[in-house]
């Protein structure tokens, strides 16, 4: 089936940029019988768009006196009184105890089900408050220090190039991205333009996408050119979406819902992900978006004493969402292969502004659901004295740097090693990595994967590193091919595989050694990867041959 005949065009669509990686199959081994089974397992990552108001999400019971002065136009009645806070847990300590905005019933269900955590406080040091500039931070891994304030990739895309790193091809996209006709910055890898395949609106028939094949058949003569090749490029790239696209829509057409969902933007985004999902498509990492919550007027009603109003649907729409969901994915026996993550670029003032909203803020809470996490709250309620007016009313103390909150679930979930870890989030603490690290208790013990899961297996632990880092030179390259490796590593052999996966040539190394040329004089012009397998596993690079 051609990706044209199938795929709608919508007004919002957009260009993919696409990576094939291995079929997931290989994972199977024998003697895992204790380990999470690692094929199935997904995150679900819910973006809250334009900075969610933390405060007025997760209330502080003890402290309800300080944020009432704080905010006494904007704030939510106490419990009790109607459309009051909800107490999430009152067998905490009160000092501990949060309440939950009232819209967030849904959220109440989960956290009773055993399915929701809170985490206190997430951020990054010096928080940068400029929605684009901090939506580019969490994306990239980066924080408001110099050195990690100007990262070019993401830490999605870097985790996938490495954790993935000798997986070459598939027949589905390792990243999903909805909401937003815009690629996400945090699928950007170090090599790959983009890890994920962007599928943006819907149809009636309820099947997402974003572009259109060729307008019209393939040229059958490609000049030997720079021109020529960036048309191969395309050709190739066409026929790798065209594969993409029929695992996807059979994957849609597989899978169903098992309850009805509510008719809002993020509903049906993760009514689409449930529906991959029941259909048995393994793709890793889907990145779903709610945007509105950049609330400096109107967060609340005028002339409304309960206090409901933009803000409040803002979040009735996520509880609702999520907690569809979640019920959807346990009905079908699919809630222990998915953990789903909320975020926002930063939280807003403790103190309210004068047109019924709050301006940019610095922390906020994040939310982590599914039925392999452990309920309860990480870390404690907020302190509203720091919200005095000498540093405008903001509450400033990180309790947990948003990347320990990623990295414990690529650890815990996927089995992410501590190299891996730290490549993907480049090592940003006092070159200690993460090992010791990690939010506790985050994953429950019975669904964490560890690399020793893997030892007594037929697969290498290797899989899941990254060998030392290759230099490949030159590229575009006419002739020869030299392949450098750091640390001393020793080249076994390299291979070379078209975009699609076929295999085009191997040249096996001759000599033990770090450095190791081939000829290349004989290959077509067009873009390849080239697969080098060494003494610590095997990485690939894009390449370019050119006559």
């Amino acid at each position: 089936m051609r990706r044209r005949n199938f795929i709608q065009i919508t007004s919002t669509a957009s260009v993919l940029s696409l990576f094939p990686s291995e079929v997931f199959a290989l994972f199977k081994s024998a003697g895992m019988t204790t380990c999470p089974d690692v094929i199935s397992k997904k995150i679900v990552l819910i973006q809250l768009s334009g900075a969610n108001d933390g405060l007025n999400t997760i209330i502080p019971i003890n402290q309800y006196d300080t944020y009432a002065s704080l905010r006494p136009n904007i704030k939510l009645n106490n419990i009790g009184a109607p459309n009051g806070i909800i107490n999430l847990d009152s067998t905490l300590a009160l000092t501990d105890q949060v309440g939950l905005h009232p819209s967030l019933t849904g959220f109440k269900s989960l956290y009773d089900s055993g399915f929701m955590r809170v985490i206190q406080g997430v951020g990054y040091p010096f928080q940068n408050k400029s929605h684009f500039k901090s939506t580019d931070l969490w994306l990239t891994g980066g924080d408001g220090t110099t050195a990690n304030n100007s990262l070019t990739s993401g830490w999605i895309g870097r985790f996938l190039e490495h954790y993935y790193s000798n997986f070459l091809t598939s027949n589905f996209p390792l990243g999903i991205q909805l909401g937003n006709s815009d690629n996400s910055l945090g699928f950007y890898g170090e090599v790959e333009h983009n890890m994920s395949l962007n599928i943006t609106g819907q149809s009636p028939s309820g099947f997402y996408s974003v572009v259109n094949g060729l307008g019209g058949s393939p040229p059958t003569a490609i000049p030997k050119s720079e021109y020529g090749d960036l048309i191969q490029f395309i050709i190739n790239n066409d026929a790798a979406t065209n594969t993409y696209a029929q695992t996807i829509s059979n994957s849609f057409n597989t899978g169903s819902n098992s309850i009805p969902y509510p008719n809002t933007t993020l509903a049906n985004q993760l009514k689409t992900v449930a529906r991959f999902i029941s259909g048995g498509l393994q793709t890793k990492v889907y990145l779903v978006k709610l945007g509105g919550f950049d609330t400096h007027n109107l967060q609340v009603a005028a002339n409304d004493t309960t206090h409901l109003g933009a803000h409040a649907a803002l979040l009735t729409q996520l509880s609702e969402a999520v907690n569809a969901f979640i019920i959807d994915l346990n009905n079908q026996n699919l809630g222990n292969d998915v953990v789903s993550v909320t975020f926002s670029e930063f939280g807003r003032k403790a103190g309210e502004n004068a047109s019924l909203g709050t301006d940019h803020g610095e922390i906020a809470p994040v939310f982590v659901f599914g039925n392999s996490i452990t309920p309860g709250i990480s870390g404690t309620n907020v302190n509203l004295s720091e919200a005095v007016a000498a540093n405008g009313y903001q509450i400033k103390t990180v309790q947990h740097d948003y990347r320990r909150v990623f990295s414990t679930i690529l650890q815990d979930w996927f089995g992410t090693s501590n190299q891996t870890l730290d490549l993907s989030f480049y090592n940003y603490t006092d070159n200690t990595g993460f090992s010791n690290n990690k939010i506790a208790n985050l994953i429950k013990s019975q669904y964490v994967v560890t690399p020793s899961c893997y030892t007594n297996s037929t697969l290498s632990i290797n899989v899941f590193e990254k060998p030392a880092e290759a230099i490949v030179y030159p590229n575009p390259a006419s002739e020869l091919i030299t392949i450098n490796l750091h640390n001393n590593n020793e080249i076994y052999s390299a291979s070379l595989f078209s975009l699609d996966g076929k295999l085009i040539a191997k040249f096996n190394n001759p000599q033990i050694g770090n450095q190791y040329s081939i000829n290349v004089q004989n290959i077509p012009s067009g873009f390849y990867f080239l697969k080098i397998e060494t003494d610590k596993g095997s990485l690939s690079k894009k390449i370019i041959i050119r006559r």
